[in-house]
């Protein structure tokens, strides 16, 4: 492919975010380095090194484009639910961001977050405290509404990656949903005094 070192200010970087997403695509995060991003975007091998440190760096832009899509995308497809019916959906637009972009999903949230990334933390801030609020609004009694939003993002956190693992049915999509839809019910279905157990053990287990 030959080289292009033609770009301005500020194409450099998109062009090799663009090319390590399509190289995650076909080959998964194993096949992603800064040579192989300046190989497919057309350009020499040191330049990528303009915006990108390392291969870390490049996993974190790749990462916080991903955090910004899976926040986005969650906010297009419902107001923020205040039923568990709503809550569900929600959660299964989660999972299928991850079914549908697995790779991308893997490097979101099963590789080391690099807290030296400011675009990261930030695109991570953004995504949690959009969980925060949509439980704020789905459980306006609870008492700690931060650890019960670690609770409800642990249950489609979790569910993601067992359905993306092939630990749980993803012959259809139908499956797929009446899976998470069970697992959510089953959540608003615990007495209150579960619920408190359950979050308080959630805390305890993240600190």
């Amino acid at each position: 492919m030959p080289q292009n070192n033609g770009y301005h200010h500020g194409d450099l970087r998109a062009a090799c975010l663009r090319a390590a997403r399509e190289l995650l695509e076909e080959d998964g995060s194993a096949g992603l380095s800064l040579r192989a991003v300046a190989r497919r975007a057309g350009v020499s091998a040191t330049a990528p090194y303009r915006h990108f440190a390392d291969r870390d760096a490049l996993g974190s832009g790749v990462a916080a484009q991903g955090y910004r899509e899976l926040a986005g995308e969650l906010a297009e497809a419902h107001p923020p639910p205040s039923t568990p019916d709503g809550l569900a959906a929600l959660a299964l637009v989660y999972v299928r961001f991850a079914l549908e972009h697995p790779a991308l999903f893997r490097v979101m949230f099963a590789e080391p977050c690099d807290l030296t990334s400011e675009e990261r933390v930030a695109a991570t801030a953004v995504l949690s405290e959009y969980l925060q609020g949509v439980v704020r609004t789905a459980f306006p009694g609870s008492d700690d509404p931060e650890a019960l939003a670690t609770t409800v993002w642990a249950l489609v956190h979790g569910l993601a990656f067992l359905h993306l693992d092939g630990k749980l049915d993803t012959s259809t999509p139908q499956a797929v949903a009446d899976r998470v839809g069970a697992a959510v019910h089953a959540l608003f279905a615990l007495p209150p005094a579960a619920q408190r157990t359950t979050t308080a053990q959630t805390r305890k287990a993240t600190t």
